[in-house]
């Protein structure tokens, strides 16, 4: 029989025994909590002049004027020198021109100024034979020439120069609408007077160019299946690539503002098109287009016919 002194020893060695640990159901709430989401990798972009220099690298820019002047703090000049920026080609290819949207493994050519010019026209005709773009910080230039059209008969006149001046009148600051307004309502038969920026090229870029350059990125670089989107207003964003319908709408969109408006604006297209997917009839579109785009004024017609090519791109894409 266990005697009282016994029973004593033996209650005091179980309080002295460590407790076993928690289950994981009693396990303090501390220890659950969940890791810190994974930040976003900066984005660092690399960069030339697209007539020859060092590779710069260059991050944190949300729109294009911000871009300029990253690439002018990389090279040492002063953000107005940039005319245009292509990507992944450092000729002055308008296919390749950059506009509201980088791949975020594109490789950004800035062009700078280069010779200034001055050429007169005589308007024998009412349309010009020019389409303008600009640069979305105070550049609007010549994007495409028509073939036998007034200005393709005057040899000086080339795709990629800047035009500084209408009649020594400035219009650097002016959007690429309000220019081609401009030119569309110069009087006929009154000759007047371009002074046109062209980009500064390489000696190679003359002649005809061998891949054997020394700008291996050209062939090489893809864009990936994201971009980063440039806006006018608000920061930049990194979205997937558009769509098929949206690169199909885009392009109808944007050959509509040129036979409408003498401009092309892959940026303003791509608006028009994300500005339809939140309407459902062609008067609320104009209305949201109102709102969004009222500075371009675009006529009924012009937003009829946009309505029509989106809804045509739509349904060729399924």
């Amino acid at each position: 029989m266990e005697t009282t002194e016994a029973r004593e020893a033996r209650g005091a060695e179980a309080q002295s025994l460590p407790a076993p640990p928690p289950s994981p159901a009693e396990a303090p709430a501390a220890s659950q909590t969940p890791a810190a989401p994974r930040a976003r990798p900066r984005l660092v972009f690399r960069t030339q002049l697209a007539h020859g220099s060092p590779t710069g690298k260059i991050e944190g820019f949300t729109n294009v004027r911000e871009l300029y002047a990253k690439i002018a703090e990389a090279f040492g000049i002063a953000p107005t020198e940039i005319l245009f920026c292509t990507l992944n080609s450092h000729k002055v290819d308008m296919q390749k021109l950059l506009g509201g949207q980088i791949g975020l493994e594109d490789f950004i050519f800035a062009h700078v100024r280069g010779e200034t010019k001055e050429v007169e026209v005589t308007k024998t005709e009412d349309a010009l034979g020019l389409t303008i773009t600009d640069n979305g910080a105070g550049y609007a230039f010549i994007k495409r020439i028509k073939e036998g059209s007034i200005i393709n008969r005057i040899e000086a006149v080339c795709v990629g120069d800047s035009i500084e001046a209408i009649n020594d009148h400035s219009i650097v600051g002016c959007r690429h609408y309000e220019v081609a307004k401009m030119l569309r309502e110069l009087p006929k038969s009154q000759p007047f007077t371009l002074r046109l920026v062209q980009p500064k090229r390489a000696f190679d870029m003359i002649g005809q160019r061998s891949r054997s350059s020394k700008y291996p990125m050209e062939a090489k670089v893809s864009s990936g299946r994201e971009t980063l989107r440039l806006r006018s207003g608000g920061a930049a964003t990194v979205e997937e690539v558009p769509s098929e319908f949206e690169e199909e709408a885009s392009r109808r969109v944007d050959d509509l503002l040129e036979s409408y408006m003498g401009i092309r604006d892959p940026e303003l297209a791509s608006t028009m098109v994300e500005t339809s997917k939140k309407t459902v009839s062609v008067q609320e579109f104009a209305r949201h287009l109102d709102s969004v785009l009222g500075e371009f004024a675009f006529p009924d017609e012009f937003v009829v016919e946009v309505w029509a090519a989106i809804g045509e791109a739509r349904e060729a894409c399924g």
